[in-house]
């Protein structure tokens, strides 16, 4: 039997209420931030959450970390639900639980030394006596890269990278399990960034953390994930391994994304990967599109992706997608795939028939799954 999972996401919602103006201020709508999203983090592994700006990443990885209380939906650290867990229970998940913030200028305390900054979580939590706070601290500085004597100095001495550096040494204080990364290296130089990230893998190698790892560099996540998900207007539209990511992409979105990266290699040899550009504007979270989401900038969509939501299926031994004609590149198939999963015809409509084998669209991978060219559900 397998380990089991360090982080499970299931159907995990976020809505902000959106207030009308005057002064009885009523609520007129929500901001569908996440809506329904499921993954799983294994222990010790890291899980790539991409997607442009606006997604749902953020919020995502605040909701994992319980400095936001979700909607509804699970979130299981180590087996246990902590969704809906009290504040008092919350302190002793905060060790176990930390967070990178995005911009480490404004995620540190300007008031606050370096060392009352990475100090503050031991003292709060009475790790260690108050006369090993410091030597703690100053070993702290060390792993991260960073001169031990200057823990009496301010955040604005130091630069954009060695702050990031003073970030991730606070988030190691309580030697966390799970560190939620919310796009570490996204405010830092090109030259900084790569040590950054390889910092970050020598602490996951040393200390065994788990990395749920937020960006919107697909490189910087090809580089650091062995899983990448990718998110659009709130949901999961593909999650699988890197290489089937990269290499063998089903989702039109994703393809998308992945044609806007540079390539080295193809450069090298000449040629040039054609570039998918969509059309229009990503729509608003408070009205999302009915059926798919990404209907209303896709070149594919038909009318069975205005009337029927598609289901994160999966499709492949460490693969899932969620769209009605998945596929890779140039090899889309005229009709849609989802329909004997469905029950629907080809528009939609209910077909009259019961559905094929449901397939799993929980977090994690299941060993049945819907294989898309026989249009069966096989085994392993």
């Amino acid at each position: 039997m397998s380990e089991r999972p360090i982080l499970e996401v299931e159907d995990l919602k976020m809505y902000f209420p959106v207030k009308s103006t005057g002064v009885i201020r009523r609520t007129v709508g929500h901001v569908q931030a996440v809506d329904g999203v499921s993954f799983q983090v294994e222990k010790g592994q890291a899980l790539g959450l991409v997607g442009e700006s606006g997604c749902g990443k953020s919020t995502t990885g605040r909701l994992v970390t319980r400095l936001n209380k979700p909607t509804s939906g699970a979130i299981r650290f180590e087996g246990d639900d902590i969704s809906d867990i009290s504040p008092r229970k919350l302190k002793p998940l905060r060790r176990e639980i930390q967070m990178i913030f995005q911009d480490p200028y404004t995620s540190l305390n300007p008031r606050h030394t370096v060392g009352s900054i990475i100090g503050a979580p031991l003292a709060i939590h009475d790790v260690v006596p108050k006369n090993k706070i410091l030597p703690r601290v100053q070993e702290l500085l060390e792993i991260v890269g960073l001169n031990p004597e200057h823990y009496n100095r301010y955040p604005n001495e130091f630069s954009g990278g060695q702050r990031q550096r003073i970030g991730i040494a606070r988030s190691l204080t309580l030697q966390p399990k799970l560190l939620v990364a919310d796009e570490p290296v996204s405010a830092l130089d090109v030259s900084i960034q790569a040590q950054v990230i390889n910092l970050l893998q020598q602490l996951q190698r040393e200390f065994d953390i788990s990395f749920l790892f937020i960006a919107h560099d697909l490189a910087v996540v090809r580089h650091f994930c062995p899983e990448v998900a990718v998110m659009y207007l709130g949901k999961i539209v593909e999650i699988a391994d890197r290489d089937t990511i990269y290499g063998h992409a089903h989702h039109p979105y994703t393809q998308a994304l992945l044609s806007a990266v540079p390539d080295v290699k193809q450069a090298e040899v000449g040629g040039r990967r054609e570039r998918i550009r969509l059309q229009g504007d990503v729509p608003s979270p408070i009205n999302p599109p009915s059926g798919c989401r990404f209907r209303t900038r896709c070149p594919m969509a038909q009318e069975i992706c205005a009337r029927v939501e598609p289901p994160l299926m999966q499709i492949g031994p460490r693969h899932k997608v969620a769209c009605h004609f998945a596929g890779e590149l140039g090899q889309s198939p005229t009709r849609p795939v989802t329909t004997s999963v469905l029950g629907v015809d080809d528009q939609g409509s209910p077909a009259g028939t019961s559905p094929a084998t449901p397939v799993p669209t929980g977090p994690g991978y299941d060993q049945q799954w819907f294989d898309l060219s026989s249009q069966q559900v096989i085994s392993a």
